[in-house]
């Protein structure tokens, strides 16, 4: 169980902070930048479901998503150098990806094939999820770049979730724009 008690405990005030095995990083290491882009997704999400109250489903999958990025959080600030701990640490697992496929598979059932690309808009519900998956890439990028890092070990199923979400979020946002029906599409050349 977490408990906080102090909110700043001025350890960073070097720019360095601690991952979760206690090891210190410079704020700006490709670690702390994933997971903390991982928390910027989660902030977005948080953003969206101020429109997805009344979505039934959707909000309760976007409810859970928030929760797995804790997870995915942790499971980032904690490598698997090797070293032991004295405590498990929490690793996002294959079922959570696969609940994600299942959730997609469900949302992308109501709607019909794409026959355009889809601007970022519609709804604010769908703006707001359209922005959650481009941060939700940006993290994808990162983690991935963290992956290829000699002495860097980031687990797979962190990067097919955040690889499955991005796909998640955008299915959302055209389910939530009345599933598909509000979707803004792309006019290649239009505004020539």
């Amino acid at each position: 169980m977490v408990v906080l008690n102090r909110i700043y405990t001025k350890t960073g005030d070097q720019g360095t902070t601690a991952l979760a095995s206690g090891a210190r990083r410079p704020k700006h290491d490709l670690r702390v930048e994933s997971y903390g882009t991982v928390d910027e997704t989660n902030a977005c999400i948080g953003m969206a479901r101020l429109h997805t109250k009344d979505a039934g489903d959707l909000d309760e999958m976007l409810a859970r998503i928030q929760n797995d990025l804790f997870d995915l959080g942790a499971d980032l600030a904690t490598p698997d150098t090797g070293e032991p701990l004295p405590y498990e640490p929490l690793r996002v697992i294959d079922s959570q990806v696969e609940r994600l496929e299942r959730e997609i598979d469900q949302l992308n059932a109501d709607l019909d094939p794409l026959r355009s690309f889809v601007l970022p808009g519609g709804t604010p519900a769908a703006a707001a999820l359209h922005l959650s998956r481009t941060v939700c890439r940006r993290a994808e990028r990162l983690v991935v770049a963290l992956s290829q890092k000699e002495g860097e070990p980031v687990s797979p199923v962190a990067i097919r979730y955040l690889n499955r979400l991005s796909d998640f979020l955008f299915v959302a946002s055209r389910w939530i724009n009345a599933k598909g029906t509000g979707d803004v599409l792309w006019v290649p050349g239009k505004t020539r």
